[in-house]
């Protein structure tokens, strides 16, 4: 039965438009549950153009798996397809297969999710295959020019038998078998001649062994047990990481970039890079590893230039570079984000120390400038007062190259990037906003941030450790890097949910008798900061001292008390809507809070049901607080310490709630003129 039947089209797309994502490959087994009627091991059973894939299911042991309970998507290849795999690869039938590859072209072709056609847009699936590797999707033309979706720009579904349902999950069938590379990213990248010069830098630098690490084999989830905890009235449960993987995304000139430059060998980009960095360090000049023949050194300005383009952490898709989207209802975009108001971004660290790269997605119409609406930008800046348009990020590349590897990908660039001086005191010189969840680079690199569909409330009252909606998830020590705890500490990161008072959804939250150290992200440049944390106060949650490199900041946070609490606004908060005030009465308003150490939630920030936008700015719930304002050097590591003041378990076990951190130059908090104000987005 075709999915498109209006009852089948309903179902499929109350299961998520935004990609539902798991736990694992496989639910327990606890879970399993047998229809009585056709499943995925049946459909392909019964169709004797899929016989070849069905051997492949039976040898892999999945058999069972898809006659099961379960959401599952199959991108199935007919015996066509498998032909020309066969003939490629020197075999003659599936029986020449060996077990364990029938295993990885399997769970290449499965995903523990469900996904039409409709859910599929430009960039990879949120959920990762069974194999763990993220398909790309693409847009194009087959034979006949019918519009298709193209996977991993080589295979594309056909359009007249897509969507075909079964109990357990839909069928897509496709033109060719799916092949996953199992080379490093630095493999894969050298395979590519387009990008030649950028690959003999990264190995003359020596940072070519720095993105070789896959997974961190010394780690081990089954050491560990779940937590359950409750947050407000949500008794919920979080999982450890199945694993540790390492990961890294490389943003790349091609030769051809490089050549509008005059750059056509290692030596030039050398000296295109001392004629960036050289600015940028002076006093690292005169010294021996700045020579050319000291490429591995440090204080390389090539060294520094490649640094720079390597983020320490696998991005996941194109798509993932800035907040997820949503298409549902009144939500269309990145999650929680007035999209009309600002561009969703993101500040990812660079491997060059103590810097980051921003990431936008532009959606802005008033400061499109040259840009295109919903592309994705490197270190823009569009406003009433700079128009840098930033560097364009490429998709995809050319079809006969592979562009993502088990530890991470790559992607063209439009120009060459660098932390110079413009980025530097220009389109950094302005509020850093971050959501916790791109601070620690694992979160990402381990498909943990933003899964599951933000559409979909568990059962408040039962925590669900089916996780059909997504994960939540906890970090033993030790798992995320330069982060330490002392004291009985639960660091949990809980899943997006689009009707949660949390900016993109999803929050961080401490429980416990918890101390906790980690390292704040860098700063552009040397001055006075202020350091924000972007949260949601509730009388369940506990107090804590803040410190900045281990010395304690004003008096202990308590993250029960509302804006309208007496001690802040008091009823002046209800006494008019915030956006129906004048602009002199949002100055004199944001003014009254300065003076408290606090600030509304973000204005283009905002909570859904799907049917209504409620705006941070209005919540007295929604805020961020002055952690600090201080003197930082930007040349050096900081650190932000949380400890809890609690003498007895306050609320739910004095959970503290870590939202988004912001980072506020004294060029934007110092505003002092009357009747003038820093932007309330």
């Amino acid at each position: 039965m075709k999915i498109f039947k209006s009852i089948i089209l309903s179902l499929v797309c109350l299961l998520g438009l935004a990609g539902l994502a798991s736990c694992s490959d496989e639910p327990d087994s606890k879970y399993y549950y047998t229809f009585t009627g056709e499943m995925m091991s049946d459909y392909i059973a019964n169709h004797s153009q899929y016989s070849d894939f069905d051997s492949i299911i039976v040898r892999a042991g999945l058999t069972d798996l898809l006659s099961t309970y379960g959401h599952y998507t199959c991108f199935l290849p007919n015996n066509d397809a498998f032909n020309v795999f066969f003939k490629n690869n020197g075999y003659t039938s599936v029986n020449q297969i060996s077990d364990s590859l029938c295993n990885i072209i399997a769970r290449t072709h499965l995903i523990n999710n469900m996904y039409s056609t409709l859910e599929m847009s430009d960039g990879t699936l949120a959920t990762p295959n069974m194999y763990g590797r993220y398909l790309q999707i693409t847009h194009g033309l087959d034979n006949d020019s019918n519009s298709v979706i193209v996977i991993n720009r080589s295979a594309h579904i056909y359009q007249k038998e897509q969507d075909d349902s079964v109990e357990n999950g839909i069928v897509q069938p496709i033109n060719e078998v799916l092949t996953t590379s199992n080379s490093t990213l630095a493999d894969i990248m050298e395979q590519n001649p387009n990008i030649s010069l950028f690959c003999e830098a990264l190995k003359a630098t020596g940072l070519r062994d720095s993105i070789m690490p896959i997974i961190d084999n010394k780690y081990d989830a089954s050491k560990y047990s779940d937590y359950h905890y409750v947050s407000d009235f949500w008794h919920e449960v979080a999982t450890p990481p199945d694993s540790k993987k390492y990961g890294f995304t490389c943003f790349t000139e091609t030769n051809a970039v490089y050549s509008k430059y005059g750059i056509y060998n290692l030596k030039d980009l050398y000296n295109k890079a001392c004629g960036i960095y050289d600015q940028m360090y002076p006093d690292d000049v005169n010294k021996e590893g700045h020579s050319f023949d000291h490429l591995t050194d440090s204080v390389n300005p090539l060294r520094r230039f490649i640094e720079y383009h390597i983020l320490n952490r696998d991005v996941t898709g194109w798509n993932y570079l800035t907040p997820r989207e949503i298409h549902s209802g009144i939500v269309q975009g990145a999650i929680g984000i007035k999209t009309d108001l600002m561009n969703p971004e993101d500040w990812y660290e660079t491997m060059l120390p103590h810097t980051m790269m921003n990431f936008q997605q532009l959606t802005v119409r008033k400061y499109q400038g040259a840009g295109t609406i919903g592309q994705r930008y490197i270190n823009r800046r569009y406003d009433d007062t700079y128009h840098i348009e930033g560097t364009y990020i490429y998709p995809t590349i050319e079809d006969q190259y592979t562009q993502d590897a088990p530890n991470g990908r790559y992607f063209y660039i439009s120009d060459i990037v660098a932390f110079d001086d413009q980025t530097q005191n220009i389109v950094d010189n302005r509020r850093i906003r971050m959501d916790f969840s791109t601070i620690f680079p694992e979160v990402m690199t381990n498909g943990i941030r933003l899964n599951g569909d933000p559409t979909k409330d568990d059962n408040s009252s039962v925590a669900d450790d089916t996780h059909k909606y997504g994960r939540n998830y906890w970090f033993p020590k030790g798992y995320l890097k330069d982060v330490n705890f002392s004291g009985s500490c639960y660091l949990v990161y809980r899943r997006p949910h689009w009707n949660f008072w949390s900016y993109e959804g999803d929050e961080w939250n401490l429980f416990g008798d918890y101390d906790i150290t980690f390292k704040l992200p860098p700063v552009p440049y040397e001055g006075e900061w202020e350091v924000r944390l972007g949260f949601c106060a509730l009388t369940t949650r506990g107090v804590a001292q803040i410190y900045f490199d281990n010395k304690p900041q004003g008096i202990p946070l308590d993250m029960r008390k509302f804006l309208n609490d007496a001690s802040i606004m008091g009823t002046a908060f209800d006494e008019k809507v915030y956006t129906g005030m004048t602009d002199e009465e949002k100055a004199e308003d944001q003014k009254s809070l300065k003076n408290k150490g606090r600030y509304r939630g973000p204005y283009g920030g905002y909570h859904s049901d799907g049917s209504v936008i409620n705006e941070f700015v209005t919540n007295p719930r929604t805020q961020r607080v002055v952690l600090c304002q201080v003197h930082i050097d930007p040349n050096k590591n900081h650190y932000l310490r949380i400890r809890c003041t609690s003498s007895s378990k306050l609320g739910n076990n004095n959970e503290f709630m870590l939202d988004y951190l912001e980072l506020v130059p004294k060029s934007v908090y110092g505003v002092t003129t009357s009747g003038k104000m820093e932007d309330d987005l």
